[in-house]
């Protein structure tokens, strides 16, 4: 039987861990859906005001360039993404990409996708001490509890 996953990932080592727990063992027909979520900066960077410190007036151009880079890392990293679920068997036509700009954030970006129709997700495991997950959580913690109509599996 058919399902839709979506794999919410980045340009990690940690989301390529993912990925490749979905090419390798999930059903070769399942429609998979490739979903990051591109963090804003333009708002920063559209902001002018005599206030902003010297440093980021002269440095406001580089800081803004990062939105384009990240961009393009998340491109690059669906691409090579595309390339493994492909070598593992998965049908080109059953593989999608979505970049999408930043709304409420992105844990609740990933949920909000997830709960469109989707069956299972996957996620890669973030890298973060306990201590660190406890005071301010983690995104994979966050979509576990916020996804309501998919499974979750969170890939170490």
């Amino acid at each position: 039987m058919s399902k839709k996953v979506l794999v919410a990932m980045d340009d990690s080592a940690n989301a390529m861990r993912a990925v490749k727990f979905a090419g390798d063992l999930l059903d070769k027909d399942s429609d998979i859906t490739l979903f990051s979520v591109l963090q804003d900066h333009k708002s920063i960077c559209e902001y002018n005001s005599p206030s902003l410190t010297p440093t980021f007036q002269r440095e406001r151009a580089a800081f803004c360039e990062l939105e384009n880079q990240k961009k393009d890392l998340l491109e690059t990293a669906a691409k090579e993404a595309s390339r493994y679920l492909l070598s593992t068997g998965f049908d080109k036509g059953k593989i999608h990409s979505k970049i999408q700009p930043l709304k409420k954030g992105v844990a609740r970006d990933i949920i909000k996708m997830a709960d469109s129709g989707f069956d299972a997700v996957v996620i890669g495991k973030r890298g973060i001490s306990s201590a660190s997950e406890f005071f301010f959580g983690s995104v994979s913690s966050k979509v576990i509890q916020g996804v309501k109509k998919a499974s979750v599996l969170v890939v170490s």
